[in-house]
């Protein structure tokens, strides 16, 4: 039995979807290639430089040993300022857009603004609350730190908010509405428990995306050498020492750049393999 030729068209289709296959794969490997050779570069680098008196002392002057305690001090309250002032104005901004607003007007408005937040740069984000705080203030401070990264964190926590609540089946709403319940209560005893999972995900995910920013900082906080727990001074933290440290012509500070890179590093590593373990978004059948 003599076997028939392929036709002309599948040919040229299979040749085009190998041909497409082939690129992007390539383009993938070529990604992946970047970020091992970098993250390789971190570890071996930071790991080596890791010792006990990188959480016990203070960042040190030129051509001394010392630490990052100050650094990651200041790091963890801005952070937890920037938790508190961004998290309760984008649940609940996220709540009125799922809820409340749903496809009017002024929400879909609210959802275009948001997303330009969301994608633009952390530069204007600092410059933006340069001008706001430390020009009005006069200085530097941690107060103007926790709400540069507060406002890179709302946007994240306003998109999640919205989608995990639109994840949740209208019949929800609709037992709870038939019930005698009103909206609000609907929303904070029944939706808000069904979408914790979706939410708190959407919160750590912007924890992690603040953790390392640096040029906000840089027009805000700035820096301090020695430790501060006064948040309307300049006060230290991790993203500007690693910078400034990196920039340094000593040994010792470069060390330190690279250990406090790693620390960064395995911190949003943690936190994106916890927010994949125990925060799973439910579904919905």
């Amino acid at each position: 039995m003599s076997r028939q030729p392929m036709n002309p068209i599948v040919r040229r289709r299979q040749i085009t979807n190998a041909i497409a296959l082939v690129m992007a794969t390539g383009a993938t490997l070529f990604g992946l290639l970047w970020l091992v050779w970098i993250l390789w570069t971190t570890v071996t680098q930071g790991a080596s430089a890791l010792s006990p008196a990188l959480f016990t002392q203070m960042t040190p002057p030129p051509g001394e040993e010392g630490g990052l305690l100050n650094a990651f001090y200041g790091s963890a309250v801005m952070i937890l300022l920037a938790i508190v002032v961004g998290t309760p104005i984008g649940i609940l901004a996220g709540t009125y857009l799922s809820e409340f607003g749903k496809t009017s007007v002024l929400a879909e408005t609210i959802r275009f603004i948001n997303d330009i937040l969301l994608s633009a740069p952390s530069i204007v984000v600092g410059l933006f609350i340069y001008e706001l705080v430390v020009t009005t203030t006069g200085h530097f401070s941690g107060y103007a730190g926790g709400l540069a990264l507060g406002m890179i964190l709302l946007p994240v926590v306003v998109r999640t908010t919205d989608e995990a609540l639109r994840l949740i089946p209208n019949q929800l709403r609709e037992a709870g509405l038939a019930l005698g319940l009103p909206q609000w209560k609907v929303v904070g005893y029944v939706i808000y428990r069904s979408a914790s999972t979706g939410i708190a995900t959407g919160v750590l995910l912007g924890v992690a995306r603040i953790s390392g920013e640096t040029a906000p900082l840089l027009f805000t906080a700035l820096n301090n050498q020695y430790w501060s727990t006064d948040l309307s001074a300049p006060m230290a933290n991790v993203p500007v020492v690693i910078f400034q440290y990196a920039m340094s012509p000593y040994d010792s500070w470069h060390a330190l750049a690279w250990a406090g890179a790693f620390v960064v590093t395995a911190f949003v590593l943690a936190l994106s393999i916890a927010v994949r373990l125990f925060l799973r978004p439910r579904s919905f059948k």
